[in-house]
């Protein structure tokens, strides 16, 4: 007996039936916002990562050498293939270029909770606008998109800060600081021992004061208290820059969702300015929903034209967790409209009948397996069957067949000639 691979998941059929219901609430409100779908391949060179993220990220990846001898990898993110994809059409595409996408991806790494090495991500990115606007409306629709899934602004907060307020803050001090390695510091500040964070910071080149005095800067409960701690250009651009996005999410009706994190950094180090992420208002969960921000230099790093972008990958495994955590998980459980059951040799008008269901639109299923009345029956009550056609030799006598009710037990009869009508969906209530 076979067993699947750590770190990858089977979903039978209840479960993706629930999954399904989110991804296309997702999909739908994207589609709202004017976001337009793109499919993507599950193969890019090693090189697009490499180039972005350096040697060390062929130890997280899923990559090998083709029988061409092309050193390739699973996608582990969709930001470098959907900037590959910018710069090949760059000046046939109108902007903003917004587009989205939902889609496996792999990476090779410890599963623990909400992470898989093969998860699924429904990605969302605007390319072209470097206004706050842009910014603001990837957080409206996050927004949107969580409260159609039934979560209320109690069950999730939006961390939203911008990287270069980090970069200002840290060229003020009179050191010869590792500026990205510091941000990325501050994206572990939260998951590791307070001391080993010092630790980090000190390593890129801040004193153990410096370092104090930094992080005490980033619970600063007003932006006035950075520009007033230093008048460095970067950060008073960051500032400004940050408090006009918050001010385009109160236009896009966002800004209740969002509270100002310092210390929302982001890992990845092509993030040039705002960032943002969404996190389980309880704590309960303890992995990020989503996370995105801005990031204007990547088209031109894959040797495109200066093309500012902004985005979000909203991450399935952790989002499924905040819905049955706040109990607005979708029901897990097949749906059928109907069954057309037979009886003697009726398959021929059966069929029809099933044709003719299907054409209006339903979820219909007949017996193929040559099955007893009792079999079929009990069939139509496991795939939850909310109407039972039967079709009987007896019936089709008198030109009619047998509607029965599945919740309530009551049957009928309908004329053969004008069942199904030519439109809706009839059921017992229409015969009796």
């Amino acid at each position: 007996m076979y067993e699947h691979i750590k770190g990858f998941r089977d979903f039978y059929p209840e479960e993706m039936g629930a999954r399904r219901s989110v991804v296309d609430t997702l999909e739908r409100v994207a589609r709202q916002y004017g976001f337009r779908e793109v499919g993507t391949p599950a193969l890019e060179r090693t090189q697009l990562y490499v180039d972005k993220s350096g040697e060390e990220i062929i130890e997280e990846l899923y990559s090998f050498a083709d029988q061409g001898g092309r050193e390739l990898a699973l996608t582990p993110e969709l930001t470098p293939t959907v900037a590959r994809m910018v710069v090949a059409k760059q000046q046939a595409l109108t902007k903003p270029i917004k587009w989205f996408s939902t889609r496996p991806f792999w990476r090779y790494e410890e599963p623990q909770q909400g992470r898989f090495r093969e998860f699924y991500q429904t990605n969302v990115d605007s390319f072209g606008s470097s206004d706050p606007a842009a910014d603001a409306e990837i957080l409206a629709f996050t927004a949107d998109a969580l409260t159609e899934l039934g979560l209320t602004g109690a069950e999730f907060e939006f961390r939203v800060s911008h990287r270069d307020i980090l970069g200002g803050l840290l060229e003020t001090f009179d050191a010869d600081v590792d500026v990205a390695g510091a941000i990325r510091a501050v994206d572990k500040r939260e998951k590791i021992e307070r001391a080993a964070y010092y630790d980090l910071l000190v390593e890129c080149g801040l004193t153990r004061s410096q370092a104090s005095t930094f992080d005490e800067l980033l619970s600063a409960n007003d932006l006035s208290e950075l520009t007033a701690f230093s008048d460095n250009e970067r950060l008073t651009d960051a500032v400004t820059n940050l408090r006009e996005v918050l001010a385009a999410t109160e236009d896009f009706g966002a800004r209740e969702y969002c509270t100002v994190s310092l210390d929302t950094a982001r890992g990845l180090d092509y993030y040039t300015g705002t960032v943002f992420e969404c996190f389980d208002s309880t704590g309960d969960v303890s992995r990020s929903v989503f996370g995105g921000g801005r990031y204007d230099d990547l088209i031109e790093g894959y040797g495109g034209q200066p093309t500012p972008a902004v985005g979000v990958a909203l991450g399935h495994s952790t989002l499924s967790l905040l819905l049955e955590r706040a109990g607005v998980w979708p029901e897990e459980a097949i749906t059928t409209d109907y069954y057309v059951l037979q009886v003697g040799e009726t398959r021929s008008v059966a069929a029809e009948i099933v044709q003719s269901l299907r054409t209006l639109g339903h979820t219909v299923e007949t017996d193929v397996s040559g099955r007893s009345f009792g079999a079929q029956m009990g069939y139509a009550d496991s795939i939850n069957a909310q109407t039972v056609i039967i079709v009987g030799e007896q019936d089709l006598e008198s030109d009619q067949v047998t509607i029965k009710d599945m919740q309530s037990g009551e049957q009928t009869t309908a004329p053969l000639d004008s069942f199904p009508p030519e439109q809706g969906r009839p059921t017992y209530d229409d015969y009796a």
